[in-house]
């Protein structure tokens, strides 16, 4: 610095350097006021021709998301009173067109839009940047790479460990039945899905479902919790101010277990990789596991998945691979609970293909059509992904003529899309038939996305669904479901569908044939 500054600079007052502070400070909060005007303004042009709901004067519609067993409704209602799409605004500076029609999804679906930065941004320090949220070539790359961790040649011995992991909670069900007490299934199906996915694509023991008090599971759920209430707290969605918040010091701590959990199942893995024969022994297994697949993956140029990225597939991974099938097969319990009739056609089908087993085999899959109706209608009404999100890199013109420019933040409401009234006759209404090949054949190829659509739907979803078929299987062979009319389960989204008072089942043993 020049030195003839010097006594200038030093020759200001306290009172000098307080008012240059104050001018400074003005003429930035002048700047971030009339930036926040622009994007409303811009907003208030985007969703111009959608009509939507009534907002409150600072919160928006955020008000109307309580966690209280009403959010989902709450959205289904104003999708039938506006069609296709309607704008959602949290706060007064951010908003969404949430699409509730087919044709729009398809609109949205068949392009190649990344996942939106702003839900998804939340959710990134708890898994990385691994294949739900990446875009572009990177993407593109991993989906190519980790597409043969799910060919059916993999899957394939998958069932056997489905079938134990699923007989080891059914064991433990059978000492809580009571004629007089409701088992709440969700976190029992969660530990066993969990030691499903752990053993299957990771070849780890975790004797989670033994261990009811797993600390992952916790995590999980609380991380869920908090991500999607930071998502309905726009003050939350400033990174300063979460992160002195209670919430986020519950955040930070629910985070440490989980990627200490995923950190030990890596580890574990590694340390048997460090001898040379044993990695050309993984390397010459017929049939390689998700964990295998991504240390033993390269691309063109005979580059790995770096630490990094590593890291963020098996935190996906682990989370994907068995909280959204959680809820998708309490869920499947639950209606076959709620609808005995329905229920008793699976159980014989099930013991027509089963007999005295209590293993299903890959073979038995493919025969059970009033089953596989049965969990699609289920995953109809309580989709395990309520809505995906979009942000859209060029503009786009819907089939009604109505547009969107650049940037705008899409979320295709699959709750919705389920219930919407032009396509699904009675949508309220639980009739598996409608997925008979008479029904499906007609429908529009978007109006059941339970897997979502595209080029970005889910790699998982035979998996998924065959875990599923597996726990459905060997739970109605075992247990007469009932439903607890006292404490019907409330809906809520938290990046999977819940339940804020569980879901409550009344079991009965079945005695088995000698």
């Amino acid at each position: 610095m020049d030195s003839a500054l010097l006594p200038g600079l030093v020759s200001l007052s306290a009172s000098d350097v307080f008012r240059w502070a104050a001018w400074i400070s003005v003429v930035y909060l002048l700047y971030k006021a009339y930036s926040l005007y622009l994007t409303r303004r811009h907003l208030l042009k985007t969703f111009s021709q959608f009509p939507g709901p009534e907002t409150h004067w600072l919160y928006g519609n955020a008000h109307e998301f309580k966690q209280d067993g009403q959010d989902l409704d709450n959205v289904a209602r104003h999708a039938r009173r506006f069609g296709y799409g309607y704008p959602m605004w949290l706060g007064k500076f951010f908003a969404s067109l949430i699409i509730c029609h087919p044709d729009y999804a398809k609109a949205i679906l068949t392009r190649q839009d990344p996942k939106d930065n702003f839900a998804y941004y939340f959710i990134t320090p708890w898994i990385g940047k691994g294949l739900l949220v990446l875009s572009g070539q990177k993407w593109f790359q991993h989906r190519r790479l980790l597409t043969p961790g799910f060919h059916y040649d993999v899957l394939k011995p998958y069932v056997k460990v489905m079938s134990d992991c699923a007989n080891v909670m059914l064991d433990k069900w059978e000492r809580m039945t009571s004629d007089t007490k409701p088992v709440e299934l969700f976190h029992h199906v969660s530990l066993m899905t969990l030691d499903s996915i752990m053993k299957c694509a990771f070849s780890y023991e975790s004797n989670c479902q033994l261990n009811s008090e797993s600390k992952y599971i916790k995590a999980v759920y609380e991380l869920s919790y908090l991500v999607d209430h930071r998502f309905r707290c726009f003050p939350y969605h400033n990174d300063f101010i979460f992160s002195l918040s209670p919430h986020g010091f519950r955040f930070r701590r629910a985070l440490r277990i989980a990627h200490e959990h995923t950190k030990n199942v890596v580890k574990q893995r590694k340390e048997s990789l460090r001898q040379e024969t044993e990695l050309e022994k993984i390397q010459q297994k017929r049939h390689l596991d998700f964990l295998d697949i991504l240390l033993c993956a390269k691309d063109e140029n005979g580059r790995g998945l770096s630490d990094e990225d590593l890291r963020a597939e098996v935190d996906t991974f682990m989370f994907e691979g068995h909280d959204t099938t959680a809820s998708g097969i309490s869920w499947i319990l639950y209606c076959m609970a709620k609808y005995p009739e329905h229920q008793e056609k699976c159980r014989e089908e099930i013991r027509e293909i089963l007999g005295d087993r209590d293993t299903v085999d890959w073979e038995d899959l493919g025969k059970m059509p009033y089953c596989t109706m049965c969990i699609k209608e289920a995953m109809r009404l309580y989709p395990p992904v309520p809505g995906v999100a979009r942000e859209l890199m060029s503009p786009i013109t819907f089939p009604d003529g109505r547009s969107l420019p650049k940037g705008t933040v899409v979320l295709l409401s699959i709750y919705c899309l389920n219930r919407c009234p032009s396509i699904w006759e009675d949508p309220e209404v639980y009739d598996p038939f409608r997925f008979s090949p008479e029904s499906t054949s007609s429908r529009h190829s978007y109006a059941f996305i339970p897997f979502s659509a595209g080029s970005r739907n889910c790699i998982g979803q035979n998996f998924a669904m065959n875990e599923m078929k597996v726990a459905l299987a060997l739970t109605l062979k075992r247990f007469d479901l009932r439903s607890d009319p006292t404490k019907e389960p409330k809906k809520v989204p938290q990046l999977v569908l819940r339940s804020v008072n569980g879901v409550n089942i009344y079991l009965k043993k079945i005695p088995q044939k000698k």
